[in-house]
């Protein structure tokens, strides 16, 4: 066992046995160091896994069918699909494009991919060729693997790289198939410690997508502080609600329960239904969960029924999550939805760590390993209201190490000795971090700061209410107004009577100046990763407004809306 193994087991066990002591874990962790040659999957993967007949990776299909992979098993195919493609002229530095759902071929290429020094550049099956075409020109892909039904999207895709397929061989596409037929043979460490491993593009719910590139430590590594926030142990069954594409489906379904020893589960429903995942989780004894809000909102809309008996740990992370849903999900189950906070950029940052007393609607505090600081916009310097930021000296192991591409937009984002998340947040006295919005979310109305996570939080309480955006409305005498779009849940109408509801407890359970002034039922617009584009309503609003040269009369496509000054049962009780 190399010292790089030893150093992140003996890292994982420390922090394994500061349950419930977020404060002490701080102070006692110390990223591995690790410098050199190095790769995760070798190094790590390889050394715990050869030999090992613990499940490693556990698949279920709605037909059920299922199959498990020990860890030896693991190791011994990635070897062989690392040895096929440097056959085939993919080695150190080449981009590889994986674009999979979650099936044995994903965990197979992502370890290979990193085995011979190649960069993976995961990507969601729901991209269209037009993202394909802009990414692997971005990305300078090299090869890319793929499905069947996502074959015919890469027939208008220019470019002169390898193409493998998971059926069978077709054209100019390979069989992946085929390199299980290839030797098992270790593969030697190519690799060191700052070369690149994982490409992701960002969701883009407020820009164009980013291109964030980390290297053999900050994301594998990296996560140390995920598998600490998420509570997962040796032996346990994980189960992660996530597609792969996404950040999310690495840190949950992929790094943190391997560095844990534990199982991954996956559970390849075709639609969400909260019954059949309970049934699932019950039955294979899942014992840490993590979904992302929009999951365990469906979830709580159906009847929980009790809470499967192996389940010690329930996460949420990707958005945060409103108190209402955790407040629900505690009187059913008797367990607390721990929420947590990262980025594409980096692993998680900051949550409420297992066994801490969690404050409602707080995020946490600073995971071990993370050199939180929250910085005024304005002045630059550390406050309890402000931005969520990273120091930079010593840079912490967890960052990514650049926006490729993009010189300008790394610098601009690593200004003043700190990594600026954009993410806007308020400290209190105890070191809990409490979420705002994003830097480009929050809006001022009537001179007021609105903090649309803050109204949307309220919103969510509402029985009516399944989903629900804030966004700023111009408005002739205020500059802005609150509105709201609402997703209604199953059984409410969409009409004036819903809409009075809504309005008069959101008047209820906010502050005047905070006071919800529009509404509109609709389905909310989401990023492929299912994080819900406040840009694009806020495009809308000042489409619409333009179109009504600033009238305060409703423009075309507003027609669905209500306001507060429709309704005088509201304005006779200010």
């Amino acid at each position: 066992m190399s010292r790089a193994t030893e150093q992140i087991r003996a890292a994982r066990d420390l922090l394994l046995s500061y349950r419930g002591r977020v404060d002490e874990a701080r102070e006692a962790f110390t990223w591995p160091e690790i410098s050199g040659p190095f790769n995760w999957a070798i190094d790590w993967v390889d050394a715990i896994g050869r030999g090992n007949q613990n499940t490693a990776l556990w698949i279920c299909e709605t037909d059920g069918s299922e199959r498990k992979w020990t860890y030896d098993d693991m190791v011994r195919s990635s070897d062989s699909v690392a040895g096929w493609l440097r056959a085939r002229g993919v080695g150190k530095g080449d981009t590889v494009m994986l674009m999979l759902g979650n099936q044995i071929e994903l965990w197979d290429a992502m370890l290979a991919v990193m085995k011979i020094g190649a960069v993976i550049l995961p990507t969601a099956e729901a991209v269209t060729s037009e993202d394909l075409a802009d990414r692997i020109a971005r990305a300078k892909v090299r090869a890319v693997i793929a499905n069947a039904p996502d074959t015919p999207k890469f027939d208008s895709v220019p470019g002169d790289y390898l193409r493998i397929t998971t059926s069978a061989a077709h054209d100019d596409w390979l069989a992946f198939a085929d390199a299980h037929d290839y030797p098992s043979e270790p593969q030697p460490v190519v690799t060191d410690a700052d070369d690149p491993v994982l490409q992701y593009f960002t969701s883009g719910t407020t820009k164009e997508p980013k291109l964030v590139q980390h290297t053999q430590l900050s994301y594998p590594v990296g996560h140390l502080s995920t598998t600490y926030f998420i509570g997962v142990r040796p032996g346990d069954v994980h189960l992660n609600i996530s597609s792969p594409g996404w950040g999310k489906h690495a840190w949950s379904s992929f790094f943190s329960p391997w560095i844990a020893e534990a199982t991954i589960f996956v559970y390849n429903y075709r639609r969400f239904d909260a019954h059949d995942l309970l049934r699932q989780m019950r039955r294979v004894d899942v014992a840490t969960f993590c979904a992302p809000p929009t999951v365990w909102r469906m979830m709580i809309q159906a009847d929980l029924g009790e809470a499967p008996a192996s389940l010690r740990e329930v996460v949420g992370a990707g958005e945060p999550l409103n108190p209402e849903v955790i407040k629900k999900v505690q009187d059913r189950w008797g367990l607390t939805i721990r929420d947590g906070y990262g980025q594409t950029e980096t692993t998680a940052q900051i949550g409420n760590a297992p066994g801490e007393p969690v404050k409602p609607g707080s995020m946490g505090k600073p995971l071990p390993g993370v050199p939180i600081e929250v910085v005024d916009p304005e002045t630059g310097q550390p406050s309890d209201i402000g931005e969520i930021c990273l120091r930079l000296d010593p840079r912490p192991l967890n960052l990514m190490d650049c926006y490729v591409g993009m010189p300008e937009l790394t610098h601009q984002v690593e200004a003043g000795g700190y990594y600026h998340t954009g993410d806007l947040v308020t400290r209190d006295k105890e070191g809990y971090i409490t979420y705002v919005g994003r830097t480009d979310d929050v809006f001022k109305a009537s001179d007021y700061k609105v903090s649309p996570f803050e109204l949307e939080s309220v919103l969510m309480e509402h029985p009516a209410v399944a989903e629900a955006a804030v966004v700023p409305a111009p408005d002739p005498t205020r500059l802005a107004v609150p509105k709201a779009y609402v997703t209604l849940a199953p059984g409410f109408e969409r009409t004036r009577e819903t809409a009075l509801s809504i309005l008069s407890y959101a008047r209820d359970h906010l502050a005047p100046y905070l006071r919800v002034r529009r509404l509109e039922f609709d389905d909310l617009p989401k990023t492929i990763s299912g994080k819900i584009r406040r840009v694009a309503l806020r495009g809308r609003e000042l489409a619409a407004h333009a179109a009504t040269h600033g009238s305060s009369d409703r423009g075309p496509g507003s027609r669905a809306e209500y306001r507060y000054e429709d309704f005088p049962e509201l304005r006779s009780r200010h």
